[in-house]
C-alpha cells in the first residue's frame, strides 16, 4: 500500500496509475474498525478497482466543546489495517495540508442537513459537505463509499454530489454491528464497561420502533414515543432526539408510509452516539433494516 501525506504527490500517482481503471474512495476519519473494513470490502468489489482510503480528523466539523482533541488517533495501527484490507492508496494528510490557511469558502447542503444532527451540532454539515468537496477534488474518484450508519451525513453527500454534478457514484455499506447490535463506532472507544452495556440499548429502541411498525402502528409520533420509552428503559436518558422521516429528503411526515428513517442520537456517559433503522413501509407489509438508497 502506497501511502501518502501530501496532495500533489498522491495526484501524480493517482494519475500514472488509473489508466482507465475506477478509482473507489472511502474516506474515514482513522480509529478503524470492521465498519470501515466493510465499506473497504464493498469498494474491493468493484472490478479492478484502484482502492484509495483517507485518514483524516477534519478540525472545521467539530464544534466548541466537542471531542477533537480527544477523538482516537491510531494512525500506524490503521495503516497495518488497511495493508490487510488490501487498500492500494492511503491519504493521510495534517490539517495545514487541508487548510493551510483559515477557510474562507464554504459548501452548504440545505434541507437534509438541517433536522436531527444539524440542529444540534451547527455548522458540522457545511463542514462535512466541505471537506468531501476538497477530498473529492483531491482524489477524483469515480465511486465513493460511505456507511449507512451515519445516515444524515450519507443524504448530504449524495445532495452534494447531484446539485454539484460532480459524476460520482455513491454506494453505501450496511451498518456492522456487534453481536447484541451495538452499531461500530470509533467513538464507542470512549466506553467503560458499564456504559457499554448500556449503549445496546440504542439499537433496542430501533427493535421496538420495528415492533411497532410490523404491529400496524402508523402514527409517526407514536413510534417515537415508543422509541424513546425503550431508550429510557435502558438508562438512556439523556436524548437528543428520536425523528421518524422519509427516507429520501429527511421530510416530516404526517402518517408513515413509504420508505422512511427512525434515527436517534443519545448520550451514554461522555458519548454521544447515533444510529438508525431504514424501513420501506407498504400496504402488504414492513420491510425492515433496508438501505437508505
Amino acid at each position: 500500500m502506497d501511502v501518502f501525506r501530501a496532495i500533489e504527490p498522491l495526484q501524480g500517482f493517482l494519475a500514472e496509475r488509473r489508466r482507465g481503471r475506477p478509482v473507489v474512495f472511502v474516506p474515514t476519519m482513522g480509529a478503524l474498525h470492521a465498519g470501515h473494513g466493510a465499506c473497504v470490502e464493498v469498494a474491493r468489489e468493484i472490478p479492478d478497482a484502484l482502492v484509495v482510503c483517507s485518514i483524516f480528523v477534519n478540525p472545521t466539523q467539530f464544534g466548541p466543546g466537542e471531542d477533537f482533541d480527544a477523538y482516537p488517533r491510531t494512525l500506524t495501527a490503521d495503516v497495518e489495517q488497511l495493508r490487510d484490507w488490501r487498500c492500494d492508496t492511503l491519504f493521510a494528510p495534517a490539517p495545514k495540508v487541508m487548510y493551510p490557511e483559515s477557510p474562507r469558502a464554504w459548501v452548504t447542503v440545505d434541507v437534509v442537513s438541517e433536522p436531527m444532527c444539524g440542529r444540534f451540532r451547527p455548522g458540522h454539515f457545511r463542514a462535512v459537505a466541505t471537506v468531501v468537496t476538497k477530498l473529492f477534488h483531491i482524489v477524483g474518484p469515480d465511486v465513493a463509499v460511505f456507511g449507512q450508519k451515519d445516515a444524515q451525513q450519507a443524504l448530504v453527500v449524495r445532495s452534494l454530489v447531484e446539485q454539484l454534478n460532480m459524476g460520482i457514484e455513491l454506494r453505501l455499506c450496511r451498518t456492522v454491528r456487534a453481536a447484541d447490535g451495538l452499531a461500530l463506532s470509533s467513538r464507542n472507544r470512549y466506553l467503560t464497561p458499564d456504559d457499554r452495556a448500556r449503549a445496546a440499548g440504542l439499537y433496542r429502541g430501533l427493535g421496538r420502533a420495528r415492533a411497532a411498525l410490523e404491529a400496524g402502528e402508523r402514527d409517526p409520533a407514536a413510534v417515537e414515543r415508543a422509541t424513546i420509552a425503550s431508550l429510557r428503559a435502558d438508562g438512556l436518558d439523556r436524548i437528543d432526539y428520536v425523528e421518524l422521516r422519509r427516507a429520501d429528503d429527511l421530510c416530516t411526515l404526517e402518517r408513515v408510509e413509504g420508505r422512511v428513517i427512525l434515527a436517534a442520537a443519545a448520550w451514554v456517559g461522555r458519548t454521544r452516539l447515533i444510529d438508525n433503522m431504514v424501513f420501506d413501509v407498504r400496504a402488504t407489509g414492513v420491510v425492515a433494516d433496508v438501505t437508505l438508497f
